[in-house]
């Protein structure tokens, strides 16, 4: 049982599905949202991972290449509310959280939520909005709630958020300060589909978009109990030692100026956990670490060389990468 906020019931903890159970919803909905974004299923199984993680994820790529579909799928897909917020330099906090009105019929004010009271949430290139409106974002990311005008108010459950951004388009932008993108789980970049994959779009594209398709696979309380299934999976100390060696040696790294926190190290075996019901284990192996060790950490360290954007991005994934090749996994 918990109280997130002073406005929220009790609601009581979900029993988590049995774990091969959780391993054919994930499957069933990486289908079906892989007839919506084509080519692109180790990307829709990480975005998948993440979220079952309770984690919120940052799709980082150039325009065109099908982030903001994918946040819409997985809303469809997973049955869950949805609503997509175009940051812009203008968009102030309110217009994010809501705002309290005065009702003359009563004569007392009431809250009217923002769009941020979905369980899905698209930011739409996040890093446009002005720091006051970016950080609007991390009580609810972090806590599952906001505060406006001294009241505490719950968001839904789950509560998941999908932010995109440019990284080459820098012009009038405001780069994610490191707390706030401490507060995504996974960092992730689509790319371009394979030339196959993009010449049967051409052909196939006509006036009905894939998204009026996609029908909802599991609802809100699948999601509920997907999730702690996950939390439930079994972690052995050699395993977690294992992911502490990892991220000690960030901190360690000649290259890197500041390595990952205690809370990036939690994060990561929150989604080797989330990673585990893919193949049906209800335990942790060191393989799950290693693959979520990049995209879980890769924006949680800074580095000594002072790359900016994508050049950041690549080198970090490279420093990582080699981290995981260089530390011997236990057997």
């Amino acid at each position: 049982m918990y109280d997130r906020s002073v406005n929220s019931p009790v609601i009581p903890l979900p029993t988590p599905l049995a774990t091969t159970a959780a391993q054919s919803a994930l499957v069933r909905v990486a289908d079906a949202l892989s007839e919506v974004v084509a080519g692109k299923r180790p990307q829709i199984e990480l975005a998948l991972t993440c979220l079952v993680a309770g984690g919120h994820l940052l799709l980082e790529d150039i325009p065109g290449v099908g982030k903001t579909t994918l946040a819409d799928a997985l809303a469809r897909a997973l049955g869950l509310s949805f609503a997509r917020i175009q940051f812009t330099a203008d968009l102030m906090p309110a217009d994010v959280t809501g705002v309290q009105v005065f009702s003359a019929a009563s004569t007392s004010f009431h809250f009217r939520p923002g769009p941020l009271f979905r369980s899905l949430v698209l930011a739409d290139e996040l890093n446009r909005a002005p720091p006051r409106t970016q950080s609007a974002l991390l009580e609810a990311m972090g806590h599952g709630h906001v505060t406006v005008d001294g009241v505490t108010h719950a968001l839904p459950r789950p509560f998941l958020v999908v932010a995109t951004q440019n990284p080459l388009d820098l012009s009038g932008t405001y780069p994610l300060p490191d707390a706030q993108l401490d507060r995504f789980l996974v960092r992730l970049m689509l790319g371009h589909p394979p030339p196959e994959v993009e010449a049967a779009l051409l052909v196939s594209r006509g006036l009905r978009h894939p998204l009026d398709s996609v029908q909802p696979v599991l609802d809100a309380d699948h999601v509920l109990r997907l999730q702690a299934r996950a939390s439930d999976v079994h972690v052995a100390l050699e395993v977690a030692r294992y992911a502490v060696d990892l991220v000690g040696a960030t901190r360690q790294h000649s290259q890197l100026e500041r390595g990952a926190s205690t809370r990036a190290a939690l994060s990561l075996m929150a989604a080797a956990k989330a990673h585990a019901l893919w193949e049906a284990r209800d335990f942790v192996t060191p393989s799950d670490i290693a693959s979520l060790f990049v995209p879980a950490l890769a924006h949680r360290v800074a580095l000594r060389s002072g790359a900016q954007g994508a050049a950041a991005r690549e080198e970090a994934a490279e420093l990582l990468a080699e981290i995981v090749r260089r530390i011997p996994a236990p057997r």
